[in-house]
C-alpha cells in the first residue's frame, strides 16, 4: 500500500515509540532501550514494515552522535593514561571472549569458521547499550565507568579486526600478515589524523569556530564533523563508532565543548531510539531454536566471561572488589558488533545468532541495571 500521508505516519510512529517507552519505564520500570528492542522484534515478527532503511539511517545518526558526545567527555591525555592500565584486562577479555568461546563451540561440533563467529558474537560488549544505561542510572562519572569506557574502546579497536578476519574466512581465503598490518595502519591513520585536527582546532581554528557558536547552523557543523569522520572510518573498513568517538575527542580539550554538547544532545535523543528499534527489527526468528544446548552454554559463559573480566581485570585497573564485581555485571549486554558479525552467518547459524543476541542483550541489560544492588548485597553480607 502506498503511503499518502507521510506526516501522519511519522507522527503516529513517534507517538507509539513515546507511549511504549513511557509505559515500560514508568509502569514496568524497564529501560526504554529494552522497550525499543522488543518493539523492533515485534515489528519484525509481525512483518509490519517492508522497508526499514529510513529507521536504519536514523539509528546510525543517533549511534554516531552518542559516541561523538562521549568522546567529548574525555580528553586525549586522559584516554592515553587509562589505556596503559587497560591492556592486560583487554587481552584477558579477548582470550576469554573469542578463544574460550570458540573452544566451547568446537566441543559442540562446530567448525573453525562457525566457532570463531560465535566467539565474535560473545566478545564485544554493546557500547551503545552499556553507555546509555550508565547514563540513565547516572553512573558515567563514577570511577568504574572509566574502566568500562577504556575497555569498550579496546574492544571497539579489536572488533573491526575480528570482523575483517571473519570476512576473509567466510570467503574461503586466508589473511596474510600484510592484511593484518594494513588494518593496524588504518587505525593509526584514523587516530593520528584526529590528534592533528584536535591540535589545529585548539591552536588555529578556535577563533573561527567561536564566531558561529551561537548561530543556528552550529548544529549543521557538528553533524557534518561527526558523520564525516564516522564515514571516513567506514571508508577505511573500520567501525563508524571509532570515527565518531575520535571526532568528539577533537573538541574534548576546548572551552566551548559545553556549547557543542548543548546543541547536539537533543538530536542524539531524537535519533538514538531508532538504533535500538532497528536492532530489534534486524533479528530473525523461527519456531525452532537451533543448537539449544550450545546456545544455553554460550549464554551462561558469556555472563561468566564478563564477570571474570570485570572482577579480575577491574582489580588490575585499580578498582576495589565491589567496584570490580559491579563492572563485570555492567559489561554483560551484547549488541551492535554482535549484529554486524551475525550478518556474516547464514542458515541455522544466523537464527542461532539472532536468538543469542536478543537473549544476551536483555539478560545483560537486567544485570547492568541490578549491578549496584547485587554489589551492595554481596559485600554488605561479606562485611557483616
Amino acid at each position: 500500500m502506498q503511503l499518502v500521508n507521510l506526516p501522519l505516519f511519522l507522527g503516529l510512529f513517534l507517538l507509539v515509540l513515546f507511549i511504549t517507552a513511557y509505559f515500560g519505564n514508568k509502569a514496568l520500570r524497564i529501560p526504554d532501550i529494552v522497550i525499543y528492542i522488543l518493539l523492533g522484534a515485534g515489528i519484525s515478527l509481525a512483518g509490519l514494515l517492508e522497508d526499514v532503511k529510513t529507521i536504519e539511517v536514523a539509528g546510525e545518526i543517533g549511534l554516531i552522535l552518542l559516541f561523538f558526545l562521549l568522546g567529548m567527555k574525555y580528553p586525549l591525555k586522559e584516554i592515553a593514561e587509562k589505556g596503559k592500565k587497560v591492556w592486560k584486562p583487554g587481552l584477558l577479555d579477548l582470550v576469554l571472549g573469542v578463544g574460550v568461546t570458540a573452544g566451547i563451540s568446537a566441543l559442540f561440533g562446530q567448525g573453525l569458521f562457525n566457532s570463531l563467529l560465535i566467539g565474535g558474537l560473545v566478545y564485544a560488549t554493546s557500547s551503545s547499550i552499556t553507555l546509555k544505561l550508565l547514563e540513565h542510572n547516572k553512573k558515567l562519572d563514577r570511577k568504574e565507568s572509566g574502566y568500562v569506557l577504556t575497555l569498550l574502546i579496546f574492544e571497539d579497536m579489536v572488533a573491526p579486526v575480528l570482523i575483517t578476519i571473519l570476512i576473509g574466512l567466510s570467503g574461503g581465503e586466508g589473511l596474510s600478515i600484510l592484511d593484518f598490518l594494513l588494518i593496524f595502519l588504518k587505525v593509526a591513520l584514523l587516530v593520528g589524523l584526529a590528534v592533528a585536527i584536535s591540535r589545529f582546532i585548539q591552536k588555529k581554528a578556535y577563533t573561527l569556530i567561536e564566531k558561529f557558536l551561537h548561530e543556528d547552523y552550529l548544529l549543521v557543523y557538528i553533524l557534518g564533523i561527526a558523520l564525516a569522520y564516522g564515514g571516513f572510518a567506514l571508508l577505511l573498513d573500520l567501525s563508524e563508532v571509532i570515527g565518531a568517538f575520535l571526532a568528539g575527542l577533537m573538541f574534548a580539550g576546548t572551552n566551548f565543548k559545553d556549547k557543542i554538547q548543548e546543541a547536539a544532545l537533543p538530536v542524539r535523543n531524537l535519533f538514538l531510539p531508532f538504533f535500538f528499534l532497528n536492532f530489534g527489527i534486524s533479528l530473525e526468528f523461527t519456531s525452532d531454536i537451533p543448537a539449544f544446548g550450545l546456545l544455553s552454554a554460550i549464554l551462561v559463559w558469556s555472563i561468566l566471561n564478563k564477570l571474570i573480566v570485570g572482577y579480575i581485570g577491574g582489580q588490575w585497573y585499580g578498582l576495589n572488589k565491589q567496584e570490580s564485581l559491579e563492572t563485570g555485571l555492567t559489561l554483560a549486554p551484547r549488541g551492535e558488533f554482535s549484529v554486524i558479525i551475525a550478518g556474516l552467518a547464514s542458515g541455522t547459524l544466523q537464527i542461532f545468532a539472532g536468538v543469542y543476541i536478543l537473549a544476551a542483550a536483555l539478560i545483560g541489560m537486567l544485570l547492568c541495571q541490578l549491578s549496584s544492588k547485587i554489589g551492595n548485597r554481596v559485600y554488605r553480607k561479606g562485611n557483616s
